[in-house]
């Protein structure tokens, strides 16, 4: 099968010097595309900028905005079987960067900000590939991870709560709830990501096959 895999933050430009991310380290993400070519399969990791070595048999797309891995992701879809779409992918972004790097004042400064493309909600509602998002969560995990497999055409929703530092952003573990169309939800307990991405992948697989 072929997987395109998300991971790592955007970054939203402010001016020459200065940004607005997230964040996200792209462990889960690396992790996901290296169980998945463990498991024989072939794979397009489309990466934010992250200080991480990708798995030397994943086909490699770098990208800093998001509206770069907008791009980046409906340009390797052609041909996927899967998509995770894993990575921290801003929310908001400035409506105008400026040219020259803003000075520091006494004044209080404002920043205009506007939504970003969504990409799950972008995608066709009829396609041949198996969809799964991730939710990154502060409180009410479980409402919001159903809301959002309702609402972005999603086959699957992976949920975590970020809200403690032990586990999830920055953090080598993880501990997720995976939940699906036909209401069902089943969890993967904190461990390295490496062991969460590979018990995940397995359920991607099994899951999928249903699809």
């Amino acid at each position: 099968m072929k997987f395109v895999v998300t991971a790592g933050p955007t970054r939203e430009p402010i001016d020459p010097v200065r940004f607005l991310s997230n964040r996200s380290s792209g462990r889960m993400g690396y992790a996901i595309a290296s169980a998945a070519i463990e498991e024989g399969h072939e794979v397009t990791l489309i990466s934010g900028p992250v200080a991480l070595s990708p798995p030397p048999a994943a086909k490699v797309i770098r990208v800093t905005t998001s509206d770069e891995m907008y791009k980046a992701v409906h340009g390797a879809l052609a041909k996927a079987d899967v998509l995770v779409m894993c990575a921290a992918v801003a929310d908001h972004k400035p409506v105008a960067v400026a040219k020259e790097k803003i000075k520091k004042r006494d004044q209080p400064l404002s920043l205009e900000l506007i939504p970003t493309r969504d990409i799950l909600k972008s995608l066709p509602e009829t396609r041949d590939y198996f969809v799964v998002g991730f939710a990154a969560e502060t409180n009410d995990v479980e409402k919001h991870a159903w809301e959002k497999l309702r609402h972005k055409n999603c086959n699957m929703i992976v949920a975590n709560d970020v809200s403690s530092s032990a586990i999830g952003m920055e953090s080598d573990e993880n501990s997720v709830a995976i939940f699906l169309r036909n209401g069902e939800m089943r969890k993967i307990s904190r461990a390295p990501k490496e062991k969460v991405a590979r018990a995940l992948v397995k359920i991607i697989l099994e899951t999928s096959k249903k699809f």
